[in-house]
């Protein structure tokens, strides 16, 4: 009895909080139910109080005990927990390294001590110990989360925690080589195609045919096995090619010979045919891999064929080949077959739109003119979208004489009145150009891109409408004014045809895109040409619309006289404080060719104050559209462009050169390759 009522004793109830509130309270139930028994009687009230002694010394006794208990599981609990970390630290298949502000090792664990074959490093700085691993924390300090690292020939996921100074690297070399095999083991699927089989053997003789079909093939075929390939032949110009990852990566270090080799071999025997091929990989749905492998195809064939475009799914495109100039092999066939396509669909749309690109040209007018009319032939409405901002004098002066011509006037809206007019059923047509990022009325654009048709001479690119109800795309062709006029012959007789102004407008498109007939001409732009000259185009009324402003002559020569001629190649850059006109640096460029060993040109120029263009323009050995596709920009092998934003024209200019030296050595070591 004294040991509980000791203070020692009370002390230890009071000091613990749980036990405190369970004491308060049965003192104050033992305090309450005394006073109650006394004062009912008091031989109650001692029965009471004997059973409030006999009971609270008990209950305290056994708080006590378990007060005692639970501390001593804590204790064991907290020694084993300390205890395992310990064994944790010296057992676990981690290394960690643990420095001191001086970046000297305070502590390795005996797994991190394996790779320093057992050497006492403990008290050494990190740098004189592994100067590899040193770099590797000095990295970590600023890095935000593990990363993949490699170390003495093994990899790891490496944290490095500056608070405690701590580096932990956890070896996954296994398991990165399964991750690789894996991915070098995925499938990829490709479709070749011969881009002008069919043109070539026209003509030639079963013999000739069967020869030139099994040589082809069977250069395909040995170059499949020679890659681990496997080859199937699916028609006499389609074949399916299937194959690791591994191999894919192979074909693009060696950026797929076999088209030189076909197209070089072919030629020699008077019979050159080229590949197309679209590759597609990354993908677990074989489904959807031979979609995207089409749509790879599709984009070798609209950029001009003999190339290989390689791209995953929602991936930027990679592009190899495309060294020669697209061969014509456009037929009339197609062009019926596409203008009886658009006359059903004009006759589906309530009315038509018509639109070319920023900054418009004669060939993109004169395509929107001949548009019109196509409409007009077939009983529909048309209306021309122009934006009055930028025009250059040749299109100002088209421009005055179309006033002239109140129908055709009537029909020239604004990009904002073309959005109040446009409903659902209207179909809008794209002409010279294929991207929503040049076009004049981009918002048109969105409203009708379910109900959108493309004509167009450029090569496909990466930025392409997803869902066009109809896509005429012919690099083969000069101009777009040729493919449109291609297509009045299969239109409407009773409708009436072109006048005066229209015809000459898309003649003189023509003139300039082919430099009056001297480049990108074939046999069916002079054909297309004197459709037009029989139709009433004016040679006097062409030289008025060609005829050029003072100010841009001047301005010509004048970035001419700034050119820079190296390597065969002549940059040209203007002023940063100075806006030139797109048409003045196209021009630029294509006199910059008339030099003696000149082979391609750039010119650079500020266009807005936060916009600087790059014009460049090839005689036909550079391939000047993969230069400018790098730089953001497209166009043809022969003559291409770029707009990028937020840059100097000096930055610019330096990073074309970069770009261009860069082009030069692959090309001589591919050259010392072959």
């Amino acid at each position: 009895m004294r040991e509980f009522f000791s203070r020692e004793n009370w002390l230890f109830y009071l000091k613990h909080p749980a036990v405190r509130w369970n004491v308060y309270y049965i003192l104050c139930m033992t305090i309450i139910s005394l006073v109650l028994a006394f004062l009912f009687s008091w031989e109650v009230g001692l029965v009471v109080l004997l059973l409030a002694v006999i009971g609270g010394t008990v209950s305290l006794r056994r708080l006590r005990q378990l007060v005692n208990d639970t501390n001593e599981y804590l204790k064991r609990l907290t020694y084993q927990i300390k205890n395992g970390q310990q064994e944790a630290l010296l057992e676990m298949p981690m290394g960690m390294i643990m420095l001191n502000a001086k970046n000297e090792i305070e502590w390795i664990n005996p797994y991190m001590a394996r790779y320093f074959k057992l050497e006492k490093v403990v008290g050494k700085r990190i740098a004189s110990v592994d100067s590899q691993l040193a770099k590797l924390i000095d990295d970590g300090r600023s890095h935000q989360g593990a990363q993949i690292v490699t170390w003495r020939d093994r990899q790891f996921e490496f944290l490095f925690q500056p608070r405690y100074r701590v580096a932990y690297l956890l070896d996954i070399t296994k398991y990165a080589a399964v991750e690789q095999r894996y991915r070098q083991e995925q499938i990829f699927l490709g479709n070749i195609y011969l881009d002008n089989y069919d043109e070539l053997i026209q003509g030639m003789s079963d013999t000739d045919v069967s020869n030139l079909h099994n040589y082809v093939t069977s250069e395909i075929s040995k170059w499949a096995s020679d890659n681990h390939l496997l080859m199937k032949i699916i028609d006499d110009d389609n074949y399916l090619i299937i194959g690791h990852q591994s191999s894919l990566a192979e074909l693009e270090k060696k950026k797929f010979k076999i088209l030189d080799v076909i197209r070089q071999s072919t030629s020699q025997r008077n019979s050159p045919v080229t590949l197309s091929v679209g590759i597609a990989y990354a993908e677990n749905d074989l489904i959807k891999l031979a979609d995207t492998a089409q749509n790879n195809l599709d984009l070798a064939l609209g950029r001009g064929g003999d190339q290989v475009v390689v791209r995953a799914k929602d991936q930027p495109a990679r592009f190899y080949g495309g060294k020669t100039n697209p061969m014509e092999k456009r037929t009339r066939v197609r062009a019926r077959m596409i203008s009886q396509a658009l006359q059903e669909l004009i006759n589906q749309a309530d009315q038509l739109f018509v639109m070319g690109h920023h900054n418009p040209d004669m060939d993109s007018l004169g395509a929107c003119l001949g548009i019109r009319r196509i409409a007009e032939m077939n009983g529909k409405q048309c209306w021309i979208v122009v934006d009055d901002e930028h025009q250059h004098a040749d299109i100002q002066r088209l421009m005055n004489e179309i006033d002239n011509y109140q129908t055709i006037k009537d029909h020239i809206i604004t990009p904002a009145e073309a959005l109040e007019r446009a409903t659902d059923n209207s179909l809008l047509v794209m002409v010279d150009h294929a991207k929503r990022s040049i076009t004049i009325s981009p918002e048109l654009y969105d409203q009708l891109q379910n109900r959108l048709v493309i004509i167009d001479h450029h090569r496909r690119g990466e930025e392409f409408p997803e869902n066009p109800l109809l896509v005429y795309i012919e690099p083969y062709a000069s101009s777009t004014c040729e493919l449109i006029t291609e297509m009045f012959e299969y239109q409407p007789r009773e409708g009436k045809g072109l006048n005066k102004l229209e015809a000459t407008t898309m003649l003189t498109g023509i003139q300039i895109d082919t430099k009056s007939f001297t480049k990108s001409a074939g046999t069916r732009t002079f054909d297309a040409a004197s459709y037009l000259r029989s139709a009433g185009a004016d040679g006097m009324m062409i030289q008025s619309f060609m005829k050029e402003d003072p100010q841009s002559f001047m301005d010509r020569n004048h970035l001419i006289s700034r050119a820079i001629i190296k390597d065969h190649m002549a940059i040209c850059a203007g002023e940063d404080d100075r806006i030139y006109d797109s048409v003045t640096a196209a021009q630029a460029a294509d006199m910059l060719l008339q030099v003696e060993g000149v082979e391609a040109s750039f010119v650079i120029t500020r266009r807005t104050d936060d916009q600087v263009g790059v014009s460049a323009r090839s005689a036909g050995d550079v391939n000047v559209q993969i230069i400018m596709e790098q730089m953001g920009g497209g166009g043809h092998l022969a003559n291409a462009a770029t707009q990028i934003t937020g840059q100097p024209v000096d930055a610019v200019r330096q990073e074309l050169i970069d770009l261009l030296a860069k082009t030069v050595d692959n090309s001589s070591q591919e050259d010392e390759e072959e």
